[in-house]
């Protein structure tokens, strides 16, 4: 009752909702006063919709019904079928039931089928079974006259009689163990048969590379045997898929166990190249990797040219060739890594693995060309290895220089002593031959290295320039202890100032060594970075050569101690020719060292002019004598001025050639003589006010000193200068070189002046 309500209401709100929607329909069409005229076109218009739509409610009702009548046939014809179907099987379960007793009485005939079936089989096969020995026999001979193919030919008719006997069997009575080992007995020798060729087929691929040149058909044979063989196993594996049998032996894969011959014979003949060992030859490394070389390149070379022509295209052969080779080839070079190499073996290894392999001497060689991509092949060795042999080779390489150099600096110092004379260079300056070794060694590991690559040339080269920076420490420090030596006993060693010359002029070559070293190995400018810079190499080779040159002036000044002590003395005023002996011993030793190198030469002369100044320039601020008369005074200054002349001339001369200024140093010896030879006192103010402009560190004391030798300036004078001339400080010019600075004067109460 509730859903008819339900309806009810639903019916009438659809009528509702209908009119409300033909009102607004209506509303629409009558909006103009002159749409009334249209009223009865707007009527049938609507009516004729309507009877369409009623038309089609119609026609889809009817469709339905039909369907509904069709449904209701076929559900009764379906309902008649099942029914059909439930009796006759009853019927069929009801004979079922009374055949089992039936059936069970056919066994005897089923079992004589199936032997009648097996008796069919063995009379069809009867003559292959009964010629299997004769064949066995016939087949074992030809393996054994190597007429492989046609030996091969008869083991394919054993194995098909067998094989199809078997299958019969198995498809009878696949339980039937007893008949399976008895057929299986009877063929017994075909197994061995075919191991038998399989060790002939194997003899032959291990000795592939010969037998193609030699007699490349035995080849060819081969793999046809191999090829039909591959096809049965194809065959016997499809069979399985619908009886579920397989032959014993099969599949017997013989391609794949070629490969892994081909595989196993080229590892054998790789390793098998090691002739040598480092007890027996010091080059075992380097013979071993070119046996290798030319091993690999020739049988690639015959396989690419020759084998290929033997084989199936699918086979790839020169390919999986190539490959065997470089698998090989790797896991030999690993063993080689693993062992404990010394460092030349390692740069040997290296240089082969990354360079000759990839070269034309080898993979990159022309007749392999297109078929080997040199860029296509996996590296031998991980770079894991190779970092590993590197950091091995580095950190031996280190020890091996340190020892090389400390060795070096041994040998040179014991020539240091030698009663003879250094060597002289194509331009004569004395040298020693350890820039020669030192920097010959250098080129030798750095042309090594350049070999295996750039990263490893600049490495070395980083290496030997921060360890030759340690050894010219060590080098400073041996002259030093030459130097000390020597003067503890000066007649010793007999050749000291030759072999100072050749230490000095040792400097100046390992400088240009350093300086060439770098050109030649560094590509660019931009590849010195910081432990490539130079500057502290050459600070030491200037400290060294600085302290060389020292120490030859040490040796003239010692020689001309007593004539420097006669200066300024009553001797010497008295006609002393100390500084004619001066100047020939200067000279003397500057003949020495002529065999000097040019900026170091320099350098010498003029710190040996300036110092002979300094001496004579200190012998007057030391008050050895007080003049006691302007006539005194004036023959001492006029001699002050001769020696400077004379002294500037062998300054000039020895200075010839660089361009020196030999003059400077010796006016300040006139200017001192001019102070001294002035006659009248009054104007001795204006003469020292002028030294004390030309030379502004001349102090106080030296002031004191050279009125003290002047011998007649009273005391008052002096204070009056003194306080004059220090009321007025002079600026020094920015070119000023000192020379007071280092001239001590002697206090007031030294002993007497002396005479």
């Amino acid at each position: 009752m509730c859903k008819d309500s339900a309806c009810f209401l639903t019916m009438k709100e659809t009528d509702l909702e209908a009119v409300a929607t033909a009102v607004q329909r209506v509303a629409g069409m009558l909006q103009r006063p002159d749409q009334l005229d249209k009223v009865e076109q707007y009527r049938r218009r609507e009516a004729r919709k309507k009877a369409s739509v009623e038309a089609r409610l119609k026609a889809a009702i009817q469709s339905q019904l039909d369907g509904v009548r069709t449904g209701l046939s076929q559900l009764h014809n379906a309902l008649n079928d099942v029914k059909d179907i439930q009796q006759s099987l009853a019927d069929v379960s009801k004979d079922w039931r009374q055949s089992i007793n039936t059936i069970e009485s056919l066994k005897d005939v089923k079992d004589a089928v199936v032997q009648h079936s097996q008796l069919a089989a063995a009379v069809e096969n009867l003559k292959n079974i009964f010629s299997v020995p004769e064949i066995v026999r016939e087949t074992q001979d030809l393996i054994e006259q190597g007429a492989l193919l046609q030996a091969h030919r008869k083991l394919m008719d054993l194995e098909c009689s067998r094989d199809g006997l078997m299958c019969e069997q198995y498809r009878m009575d696949s339980g039937n163990k007893r008949d399976m080992t008895l057929i299986h007995g009877y063929f017994g020798s075909t197994q061995g048969l075919s191991d038998e060729l399989a060790k002939q087929l194997w003899m032959v691929l291990q000795r592939s590379l010969v037998t193609v040149r030699r007699d490349p058909t035995l080849l060819v044979s081969v793999v046809r045997i191999i090829e039909r063989e591959e096809k049965i196993d194809r065959r016997i594996l499809d069979r399985k898929k619908q009886t579920g049998f397989v032959p014993p032996g099969r599949p017997k894969n013989w391609k794949e166990k070629m490969f892994a011959i081909l595989d196993r014979t080229v590892t054998t003949r790789i390793e098998g190249t090691q002739a040598d060992t480092r007890e027996s030859d010091k080059m075992w490394l380097v013979r071993h990797l070119e046996i290798i070389r030319k091993y690999v390149l020739d049988d690639l070379i015959i396989a690419k040219n020759l084998m290929v022509q033997c084989f199936p295209p699918h086979y790839e052969i020169f390919k999986n060739l190539l490959s065997m080779y470089h698998q090989a080839l790797s896991t030999r070079m690993q063993d080689l890594a693993s062992e404990d190499l010394e460092a030349n073996e390692i740069v040997s290894l290296l240089t082969w693995v990354l360079n000759t392999y990839t070269s034309a001497e080898m993979m990159g060689n022309v007749e392999l060309a297109p078929e080997v991509d040199v860029s296509a092949l996996e590296p031998l060795l991980s770079s894991n290895v190779v970092s590993e042999l590197l950091d091995t080779y580095m950190s031996t390489l280190t020890s091996n220089i340190i020892a090389w150099l400390r060795k070096a600096l041994e040998t040179d110092k014991k020539d240091w002593s030698k009663e003879t004379e250094p060597e002289a260079d194509q331009d004569g300056y004395y040298q020693t031959t350890l820039p020669a070794i030192v920097f010959q060694m250098f080129e030798q590991n750095l042309q090594v290295a350049a070999q295996i690559s750039e990263d490893l040339k600049t490495k070395v080269l980083v290496l030997c320039l921060q360890q030759m920076n340690s050894f010219l420490s060590r080098y400073k420090d041996e002259a030093q202890l030459y130097k000390e030596e020597h003067l503890r006993n000066r007649q010793h060693p007999h050749c000291y100032v030759q072999y100072m010359i050749a230490i000095i002029n040792n400097c100046q070559t390992f400088k240009e060594s350093i300086v060439s070293l770098k050109r030649k190995y560094l590509k660019t400018e931009a590849e010195e970075g910081p432990c490539l810079s130079q500057p502290s190499m050459d600070g030491i080779l200037d400290a060294i050569a600085k302290e060389g040159c020292s120490s030859l002036l040490e040796e003239v000044f010692l020689d001309l101690e007593q004539h420097l002590n006669e200066l300024m003395t009553k001797k010497w005023l008295l006609g002393s020719n100390a500084v004619d002996i001066i100047c020939v011993t200067v000279e003397d030793y500057f003949n020495d060292f002529a065999k000097i190198k040019k900026p170091y030469k320099k350098r010498m002369t003029a710190e040996a002019h300036r110092r002979v100044v300094v001496e004579y320039l200190r012998a007057v601020m030391q008050k050895r004598i007080s003049f006691r008369s302007a006539e005194e005074r004036k023959e001492g200054a006029e001699k002050m001025v001769r020696e400077a002349e004379q002294l500037r001339f062998l300054f000039r001369k020895l200075a010839s050639g660089f361009g020196e200024d030999a003059d400077g140093h010796c006016d300040t010896i006139v200017a001192v003589a001019e102070v001294i030879k002035l006659t009248d006192p009054s104007l001795l103010y204006l003469e020292v006010s002028t030294l004390v402009s030309k030379y502004p560190d001349i102090r106080d004391d030296h002031i004191g000193a050279l009125l003290a030798v002047r011998g007649d300036a009273s005391r008052d004078m002096k204070q009056t200068i003194m306080e004059t001339l220090e009321q007025g400080p002079m600026q020094a010019s920015p070119n000023y070189v000192p020379i007071f600075k280092e001239i001590v004067v002697p206090s007031l109460n030294v002993a007497k002046l002396l005479k």
